[in-house]
């Protein structure tokens, strides 16, 4: 009967498992996008900030 349960219910879904992959991919090309558009932006941010300096016209007084 133990064969029988078994075989009726079988092993993980093949097309589940290729989803499970697909998307577990799909979530680490994310987060590596996540990281290289976080440093880009760090990035321009910085290189914005000393260009807003340098070009900060004097104050009226």
């Amino acid at each position: 009967m133990a064969k029988a349960l078994l075989g009726h219910v079988g092993g993980p879904d093949p097309r589940m498992v290729a989803e499970m992959r697909r998307l577990q991919r799909r979530v680490r090309d994310l987060e590596a996008e996540l990281v290289r558009l976080q440093e880009e932006n760090e990035a321009l941010s910085s290189s914005e900030a000393v260009h807003s300096v340098k070009d900060r016209e004097p104050a009226l007084t």
